[in-house]
Formats: C-alpha cells, structure tokens, sequence
C-alpha cells in the first residue's frame, strides 16, 4: 500500500528521498555524467541505517568519481513487490524508473542494495531498461585495484562477513567484499560457519523484510549468534536489509557492546580518513 501510495515502502514523501544527502553537495545526474549513485528506499528514509548511503557517497568522493542523483524521481526498485505477487505494480514502479533513467542520460547504475542491483539488472531488461549495473562493493573493490582508492588508516579490528543473498547466492558475488575487506590495514577478516553459497539468510529476502516476525524465529538472531562465536567485535554487511535486521537483532541481544553492524563502505570511509 505505501509503495503504490508514495514510491516507497515507508510510506514516506517522495520529495523527501534524498534529505539523507541534503549536506554531502550531490549533483543531479544528467547527461554524459559517469555514474547514478542509487541508495535504495531503505537508507534513503531509514535515519538508522543512512549511514550506509552516505558513507558510500563520501567513499566515492575520496576517489573522484563523477556520480550523481536522480532525487525525488526515484522510486522503489520493486524487487520486494513482485517476490511478493504484485507484478503490477512492480511494472509500474520499473517503468517510471526507467524512464526517468533515460530521461536523465543514465549508463550506469552504482547501488547500496543487492536488491536493488540484481532487479535493475536482470529484471529491468525484460522491460527495456539496460543499463551497466554494479554493486558498491564491486566498484569499490574496482576502485581500490586501480589506486583510485587509497586505504591508508589501519582499523585494528576483528570483523567477520555476512554475505547477502542477493548478492552471493542469486548474483555470484562472493570475493570482492572480501577484497574490500582484506585491503585495509590491520584488519582481520574471520568467517563464520556458514559463508559464501551456505550464509544464513538474515530474514528479509523475498519480501519477507515488511513482515514482523517474532521473537525466537528470527534468522537474524541465529546469523548474530554466529558472528558471535567467531570473536568478532563487527559485523559487516553489504545490504540494507540484512543492516536493518541486524541492528534490531543485535539490540533485542543486548549485544550492543559487544559487536557493532557496519556496512563495508563505512569500513572503507574509516580506512581513508
């Protein structure tokens, strides 16, 4: 209902979509600009979890990139509505979006969200959107090869990985948060027992992020429980679902002084600091 009401599942005003950006000094896109930064609806309304957005857009800034924003033209990727039947209106939601994509001379697509990245990239087409599509962590990961992106700052930390499922499993993309990870100094990466092809889902694939679920049957519980037992003092992400469930896990957990949820770019922003 909020997603057909306003664009977004928060059910929060479009003209609002990019107040997470409002003192980061963010172009518009237009034509012949390198990259659209898109932040996904949850850290564009989340104030919990728009850190995840910002440090990213401030990553890419270290680097020079020339990105920029669509703002209040944005609306949800609809990935959520259609793993949840409404093919409707995740037609209409991919349309708007494509074409205002093309209106503003979009050629690539840089995303927070797997979600995100895998439905502008492999559901998008069926309906004339294409466009280059990369995740953050795979152009970060670009960014760091090519000396672009200098990690300097040593983070004297034990971190352990969650792979998303949109990423990992339905997309592939399995090493480069790792090599994120692994190229910043003093850091020490550490798996948990089920990694890669065989992560837990945190809980909110499939539309499954809207629905509450009680206590005790949490996924998101379990995966805290694992990063856990690895000794861990953070947990990185690569998703704004799996951050959000995390977050609400490790405080239900009262975990909170013992392991903090960070996404990789914010790892990344403390690293060139």
């Amino acid at each position: 209902k909020n997603i057909a009401g306003t664009g977004n599942p928060l059910g929060e005003e479009a003209e609002k979509r990019t107040e997470w950006a409002k003192d980061l000094s963010i172009k518009d896109h237009t034509t012949g600009t390198d990259i659209l930064y898109f932040s996904c609806c949850v850290p564009a309304y989340d104030t919990k979890i728009q850190r995840a957005a910002q440090a990213a857009v401030n990553v890419l800034k270290k680097a020079d990139v020339d990105f920029g924003l669509i703002g209040a033209k944005e609306v949800c990727c609809g990935e959520s509505v259609r793993k949840a039947g409404d093919e409707d209106l995740f037609q209409t939601l991919a349309r708007t979006n494509i074409n205002n994509f093309a209106e503003a001379g979009v050629e690539r697509i840089v995303t927070t969200s797997p979600h995100c990245y895998y439905t502008f990239k492999n559901e998008y087409p069926e309906l004339g959107g294409n466009f280059e599509v990369v995740h953050i962590s795979q152009y970060l990961a670009q960014l760091i090869k090519e000396g672009r992106l200098r990690l300097t700052r040593e983070l004297n930390k034990k971190v352990t990985y969650h792979d998303p499922c949109y990423l990992g499993r339905h997309s592939g993309i399995y090493d480069e948060p790792r090599e994120i990870l692994r190229s910043i100094p003093g850091l020490e990466l550490v798996e948990m027992r089920d990694f890669r092809q065989y992560s837990l889902c945190c809980g909110g694939g499939g539309g499954r992020i809207w629905m509450e679920t009680k206590k005790g049957e949490r996924l998101s519980d379990l995966r805290v429980e694992q990063a856990l037992d690895t000794g861990a003092s953070v947990l990185a992400v690569a998703c704004p679902y799996c951050m959000s469930n995390f977050e609400d896990s490790v405080l239900t957990m009262d975990k909170g002084d013992v392991i903090e949820v960070k996404d990789i770019a914010e790892l990344v922003q403390e690293a060139v600091e």
